[in-house]
């Protein structure tokens, strides 16, 4: 139940602050895992982004402002985080459908966009295959990319990344280069700190690089392993049901700032083999 209140806790501040710009990092201390993690797990779990349900909370309420106030239209846009009245009018159409000028006619149509609230389900119905492991530390080698606080603009940098490394016969160099565990090309979030979080596409290995490549070290740690197949739509499902169905009966909680890993052992993107790791410890 703890993650689940914590989601609760996260949409809270996101409520008490959505006058505010939304600190991404505080969401991340209060749900105790990284900020990327948060809006990747928020993202698989409601099937938006944190931007997209902060922009139609505000647009909602902007709505009942320009009902029930004399206020201007810019004033309002103002008030919400639109400095520009032309993307204001965009904004608010695309959810409303209509122009902020209309509102107030007699029988216009709006949405209104209720605080999301997580609740846990009962579930087991389908098993999840997984183990726990302890690894000394992980000498990762390959390519890294800082990421941006916002997931969406994470969203379009990994998967070019991918491209890019199939393209120009990145991931075939690697995988001849890779001989440690785990095994397979290997996507992993690294946090070097809680501020700065980069995205490393490699293997493990013990090979000596050049300067194409570079090293990441793993600390040691204790890792949930989870093995599944299938596409990519898959892995986002398995860790959506990491999050909110095995962390909350597992006895185990998530360990901050070590690395979160993608290992995709073969190389069919339409019917993947992989596992994702995620750094745990036992529950005190």
């Amino acid at each position: 139940m703890e993650w689940i209140e914590h989601l609760n806790k996260a949409i809270d501040y996101i409520e008490i602050h959505l006058l505010d710009d939304i600190d991404y990092n505080q969401l991340g201390k209060i749900t105790g895992c990284p900020a990327y993690n948060f809006q990747k797990i928020f993202s698989y779990i409601s099937g938006f982004s944190i931007s997209e349900y902060v922009q139609r909370r505000r647009l909602s309420l902007a709505a009942i402002d320009l009902q029930n106030s004399e206020s201007k239209v810019i004033d309002i846009a103002l008030k919400y985080g639109y400095t520009s009245p032309t993307a204001f009018n965009r904004a608010f159409q695309s959810l409303h459908g209509i122009a902020p000028s209309q509102v107030k006619e007699c029988g216009i149509p709006l949405k209104s966009v209720l605080p999301i609230s997580f609740k846990m389900t009962i579930k087991g119905v389908e098993e999840m295959n997984y183990r726990i492991e302890k690894k000394e530390e992980i000498r990762i080698i390959g390519i890294a990319q800082p990421l941006s606080k916002d997931i969406e603009e994470n969203f379009k940098i990994v998967p070019q990344m991918w491209h890019k490394a199939g393209m120009d016969g990145t991931l075939y160099k690697l995988a001849d280069m890779m001989n440690s565990h785990p095994m397979g090309i290997l996507g992993v979030s690294v946090y070097k700190t809680k501020e700065s979080l980069s995205y490393f596409i490699g293997v493990a290995s013990t090979s000596q690089i050049d300067d194409t490549f570079e090293e990441y070290i793993i600390p040691a740690s204790t890792w949930a392993v989870f093995s599944n197949e299938g596409t990519q739509e898959s892995i986002q499902d398995l860790e959506r049901r990491i999050w909110t169905e095995w962390f909350p009966s597992s006895g185990y909680e998530y360990v901050e700032n070590v690395s979160d890993i993608e290992a995709y052992l073969n190389s069919d993107p339409q019917n993947a083999k992989y596992e994702v790791w995620v750094p745990v410890r036992k529950k005190a």
